[in-house]
This record gives structure tokens, C-alpha cells and sequence, in this order.
């Protein structure tokens, strides 16, 4: 089967970029919107809308396979690519990205992934949200051509056993962490809340706040849980402000704090994602290490979750083989191509890390569901529910993809 056109339109996300930097810089929240000027080279406000392209693949017999382009809502920070705005990128997608693949036969995935990474731009790689949306396009594009799922094409071609459970989707509240949590437990979601404690304001000066928050999320899901049985992982992001008030370096410290918190937190298991920051991957693949190392020889029940320095394929490998977390978030829309998320998933699994394949409040409904195939076909520990932070939207796409792929599969038995 031949592409006939590669089309592309402007698109919105389900959330906004934000200047992280400004943020931690004291940016001031003024109802929605926060107030200041920003730090990151590209934005024009601490807050702007996020933008998204639709990567559309016309083929011969005119069905239309499609994905789209996102970046994460803290685009710019931490090592990522710079801020992608649809009207700087739609070009570069069809000057550079189109002639490759239009009037061309459709192989396998695998081989038009690695060509599509293969692209340079004046000797620089294509964006990592171009790379991402292109590949889902070419993804559906080689199954609408197979007459099979995304799923089970990833499933062929990387010899791989497409999950037969749900796979526990991890919801985000955003900074409605109260309101948003019950959302969550009323639905049972098997990992919650997030909870956006993204600066020290939230945290407390010292960790107080983040304490007191823990406390009432426990008793609250006691309070309201749709039954006895219902027992969530409770997972915090804390984007480095544990390492912002006690000392990235300061490892005991820190580990007394989360030892603090994972006691609140009983009977319900704890993960921490994001606990400090140390500036530069190498740096905080040593001060993480460390603090895992420490979590774990004194047996504190706490899992840290990788996050922050850790965006690409060589990034993840680089903190599995340190011990850097005892899970890492792969966030699919920095990894680029889909084929190094698979991947750096892969690599988590065989390396005995929890895989939690994550991505941001700041992608597309499409994003999302295609999403949902890669996780099935890689039986990933956990999936985030997005795009947005309203909850129930994205509980919603990652549950009903998830179910319609396996009442599909039991069908074909």
C-alpha cells in the first residue's frame, strides 16, 4: 500500500505550556493564569495555550491514518527541546518530513521510525514532538494497512505479548488536588493524584504542607472509596522542591522526610516522583542514586520515580543502570519517535525498574489513545491518564482504549 499525502493542520492540547523556571522563580498564580515575566527562551507569558499538529497520511485506497505532535507542558526545562508553537513546525514537517515518505510503499513500523529519526534539519535532529506525532501516523498507517491494531503491530514486529489485563492508569489533579482526588477515588483509579507540588510553597518550607496533604488523602480515600477493597498507590510529584528544601545533597535528610511521608501514607504504598533536582543529568543521577540506595537500606517503604534530566532513550538506560529510582517515567512525548519509547520500556522491564510510561497533562485525545497501544504492547506497569487536568477525560480515553483492545483480542480467540 502506497502514502499518497502527508497533511498537516494546527491543533490545541488538552493543557498549556508553563514556564517552569518562571515558577520556581516565584511566578505569582492570578486565578488561572500566573503572573511575571518568563525565563525560558520562546515563551511570551509564564502560561501560554499548548499547541499541537496533526500529522494526517492519505493512502492509496484513501483511508486516512493519523497522529499528532505535542510537547510537554514544561517545554524547555530540564534538558527538553525548546517550545513548539504549530506555526514554526508545520513547515519543517513538510519540507523535510513529507518528501521522505509520500509516494512511497509502506513498510513495517520499525523501519520508517528509524528513517524518520534519521532526518536532520541543517545537521540538527527534527524536534522531539514532530518525531512523536510523525511515528504515530506511520504506526496506524502500517496497521489500517494490515488490517490489525496499532497494538498488535507493535506486538509483531518487536516480539512482544500484548497485555491481557488493564493496565493501572495513573491519574494527575493538577493544582485542584483536593476536588480532583475525589474524582479519582470515586472511580476507583488505581494510582493518584499527582497533586502538582511544583513549588516550596506547596511543599512548606519544610515539607509540612506535603505532609498534611498526604494525611487527608488517606483518610479521605478511607472516607469515600467505593469499597473496602480499593487500594491506590498514592503517587506525588514533587519536581525536586524535597531537594529545594532539605539539599539535593543532603541525602539523610531527605530520607528521613520521605520516611515521614511513607508512614502517613499507610496502609497505602507511596511513590515520590521527582524528589530532587540536582541541575544536570549527571548530577542527578548521582544524588537520586544515592537517595535510592539510602530509601532502600534502611527499608523505608517509598518508591522514587525517576523524572526530571531523564527525557531520551540514552537518558532512561543511563539512570536504569545507576539504580536512579526504583521506577522510571519514560514521557513519551521527549523520547520523540515512538519506537524509543517502546524501547526505553522495554529496557526498564528487562532491567527489573518499574516502566511507568507517562507523557504530559499537554497532549491530544489521539496522542493519548495511541498511547494506550504501546502500553498494551509492552505490558507497562503504568500508564498516565491524559491529556488535561480535569480527570475524568482522561481516565476516560485510557480506560476505554484499554478495554476496547482487550474485548477485541478476546474476540479473535
Amino acid at each position: 500500500m502506497l502514502i499518497k499525502k502527508m497533511i498537516c493542520s494546527q491543533g490545541l492540547t488538552g493543557f498549556y505550556f508553563d514556564d517552569q523556571l518562571a515558577i520556581r522563580k516565584g511566578a505569582v498564580t492570578d486565578g488561572f493564569r500566573y503572573t511575571g515575566e518568563p525565563v525560558t527562551p520562546g515563551y511570551s507569558s509564564v502560561r501560554q495555550q499548548g499547541e499541537s499538529i496533526s500529522v494526517m497520511i492519505v493512502l492509496d485506497d484513501n483511508q486516512i491514518a493519523w497522529g499528532d505532535c505535542a510537547a510537554v507542558q514544561y517545554s524547555g526545562a530540564g534538558g527538553r527541546d525548546p517550545l513548539f508553537l504549530a506555526a514554526d513546525f508545520i513547515p519543517t514537517i513538510e519540507e523535510y518530513v513529507a518528501p521522505l515518505f509520500v509516494d512511497r510503499e509502506i513498510t513495517s513500523f520499525r523501519e520508517m521510525a528509524a528513517e524518520l529519526d534519521d532526518i536532520r534539519v541543517e545537521g540538527r535532529k527534527l524536534h522531539t514532538a514532530i518525531c512523536y506525532g510523525v511515528s504515530q501516523a506511520l504506526l496506524d498507517a502500517v496497521a489500517r494497512s494490515k488490517h490489525m491494531m496499532m497494538c498488535e503491530v507493535i506486538a509483531e514486529e518487536y516480539d512482544l505479548n500484548i497485555s491481557d489485563a488493564m493496565i493501572p492508569i495513573f491519574s494527575q489533579s493538577g493544582d485542584a488536588r483536593y476536588e480532583n482526588a475525589d474524582k479519582m477515588i470515586i472511580k476507583g483509579v488505581p494510582v493518584l493524584p499527582h497533586a502538582l507540588i511544583n513549588n516550596l510553597d506547596k511543599l512548606g518550607q519544610e515539607g509540612e504542607k506535603l505532609l498534611a496533604y498526604i494525611k487527608w488523602l488517606v483518610k479521605r480515600i478511607r472516607e469515600i472509596r467505593p469499597e473496602e477493597s480499593y487500594q491506590p498507590i498514592i503517587h506525588i510529584d514533587v519536581y525536586g522542591t524535597i531537594g529545594l528544601a532539605f539539599g539535593h545533597d543532603n541525602i539523610d535528610a531527605m530520607a528521613d522526610y520521605l520516611a515521614e511521608l511513607g508512614e502517613a501514607a499507610k496502609p497505602f504504598s507511596l511513590k515520590i516522583e521527582g524528589p530532587l533536582d540536582a541541575g544536570n543529568r549527571d548530577d542527578q543521577i548521582k544524588y537520586l542514586s544515592a537517595l535510592t540506595a539510602e530509601l532502600d537500606r534502611r527499608e523505608i517503604e517509598v518508591e522514587l520515580v525517576a523524572d526530571e534530566w531523564c527525557n531520551n532513550f540514552e537518558d532512561v538506560c543511563a539512570f536504569v543502570d545507576a539504580r536512579a529510582g526504583h521506577m522510571v517515567q519514560v514521557k513519551t512525548p521527549d523520547l520523540g519517535g515512538l519506537d524509543h519509547t517502546i524501547a526505553a520500556m522495554r529496557y526498564c522491564k528487562e532491567n527489573g525498574i518499574g516502566a511507568y510510561q507517562g507523557g504530559t497533562c499537554n497532549e491530544t485525545d489521539r496522542s493519548a489513545q495511541i498511547c494506550v497501544h504501546v502500553a498494551m504492547a509492552v505490558a507497562a506497569d503504568q500508564l498516565l491518564a491524559k491529556p488535561g487536568m480535569g480527570v475524568d477525560e482522561g481516565i476516560m480515553i485510557a480506560y476505554n482504549e484499554m478495554q476496547r483492545i482487550l474485548v477485541l483480542l478476546e474476540a479473535k480467540v
